[in-house]
């Protein structure tokens, strides 16, 4: 195509990283099949998306609100789309409150996205869909680091999450895939691999060619093993599956980001069970503390729901317990909010209070800084090895520690890209500053 034939794009991401991975996904495939290339201007672009995410608060209103705002911006001729998990879960209904929507693309079909775009009207939420050996288009937005999405879908039936509703059944992406994937970024400068799941660590239990069961443990080693890879992440993994051949590789690999989240959502053994996540409170700190003692530098990470309906007092304490004894390099804090299509909408009867849960709200905050500035302000005067990623406008560049803390320092682009050491200086409970040691 010529060069007057470009097309523009705008697209606004909301939600985890998986949802970055699949607008990348949409970007590269309306770039090689449809000549679109990106832009930040709503009023240039001659195609508007919107990649939405369910598990933020009040996920439905604020979608009409910004897709009516996309509408009136919008230059004449210019579709709008809605993608994502809202767009699994709402479908036609999109269409119906909003017609001025060209498309809706739901999570699990975003392979069809070069084909929606043409047909007026079109719907396509199928969550049985299965496109994971579709090869997508390559496309990055950071020529040092890559994700790679190594499974789609979800088997779990945790009751407050909607997202089983909105990316379907858990199938496993065939490891080679994911290798030649990895291969190709890394060509290309990439340096450092994040493994993208909604349980990166029940990898290879269900492939859509009914091949054998492949482990995500086995999946890392092979990883590991590919030439130039320096760092490999991963999220989020499940506490259930963490058992002791994945600490130990995760603790023994080099390449291996001493970075884990471990998801624990409540510490009540109680809440556990009505969440539907499969484990107690006695075998989460087990694995905290396995991991802790495996690889001291780690840094653990959480997300935590307080006021789920049934919670009590006790059941509270458990949690702030378990916050006490694991110290949290950090933690996203949740007040229960109810989701459609959801086993947890059937609990009204025993929800808590909402004056009740904002105040324990504000208790795990305020416990979590307390840990945070402890564990942050331990890293003055270590010296940490950094991969520099960015330039921020006031002469500093940043970049991430093995474990995944974010350093800055002065210095310009001939960071980037560089695994360089770095002695810390200063730390705030979100970052470290340091100085380059002479290389």
């Amino acid at each position: 195509m010529s060069k007057q034939e470009e097309k523009k794009l705008f697209i606004q991401t909301l939600g985890c990283q998986m949802n970055d991975t699949d607008s990348q996904h949409i970007i590269a495939e309306l770039k090689e099949h449809k000549n679109y290339t990106t832009t930040d201007n709503i009023e240039d672009a001659d195609l508007i998306i919107i990649n939405t995410c369910s598990v933020r608060e009040k996920p439905v209103s604020k979608l009409f609100s910004e897709i009516g705002q996309f509408n009136v911006k919008k230059k004449d001729g210019a579709k709008i789309g809605v993608c994502g998990c809202t767009a699994s879960h709402l479908g036609n209904d999109i269409i119906k409150r909003a017609p001025y929507v060209d498309f809706v693309l739901g999570a699990r079909n975003i392979s069809k996205i070069k084909d929606v775009i043409e047909k007026k009207g079109a719907v396509e939420i199928d969550i049985d869909y299965d496109d994971s050996t579709y090869q997508f288009a390559q496309n990055s937005n950071n020529l040092y680091k890559t994700s790679v999405n190594i499974s789609i879908g979800c088997d779990k039936e945790c009751t407050y999450c909607i997202v089983p509703a909105t990316r379907g059944d858990e199938i496993s992406i065939p490891p080679e895939m994911i290798i030649e994937q990895i291969k190709k970024d890394v060509l290309r400068g990439a340096k450092e691999v994040t493994l993208l799941g909604q349980n990166v660590n029940s990898y290879g239990r269900r492939f859509s060619d009914k091949r054998e069961k492949y482990s995500f443990t086995k999946l890392l080693q092979d990883v590991s093993k590919i030439e130039k890879v320096e760092r490999i992440r991963f999220t989020s993994p499940h506490p259930l599956h963490m058992d002791d051949e994945f600490i130990e590789e995760f603790a023994k690999n080099p390449k291996i980001s001493k970075c884990i989240h471990m998801p624990l959502q409540s510490g009540s053994t109680k809440i556990l069970k009505a969440m539907k996540r499969g484990y107690t409170k006695e075998w989460f700190l087990n694995r905290a503390k396995k991991i802790r003692e495996m690889a001291p530098d780690v840094r653990i990470t959480t997300d935590i729901i307080v006021a789920f309906p049934g919670e009590t007092q006790e059941d509270f304490e458990d949690t702030i317990d378990v916050i006490k004894q694991v110290k949290f390099d950090q933690i996203f804090n949740f007040k229960y909010s109810p989701r459609p299509n959801t086993a947890a909408l059937e609990l009204k009867d025993i929800e808590v209070a909402d004056e009740i849960g904002s105040k324990r709200l504000i208790e795990v905050i305020e416990l979590h800084k307390e840990h945070q500035s402890e564990l942050m302000d331990s890293n003055i005067g270590k010296v940490v090895t950094v991969l520099f990623d960015s330039l921020k406008p006031n002469g500093e560049v940043a970049g991430f520690t093995d474990n995944y803390c974010q350093v800055f320092v002065k210095g310009s682009d001939e960071l980037l890209g560089q695994l360089v050491d770095v002695k810390v200086t200063e730390a705030t409970r979100t970052a470290l500053k340091g100085e380059v040691i002479n290389r």
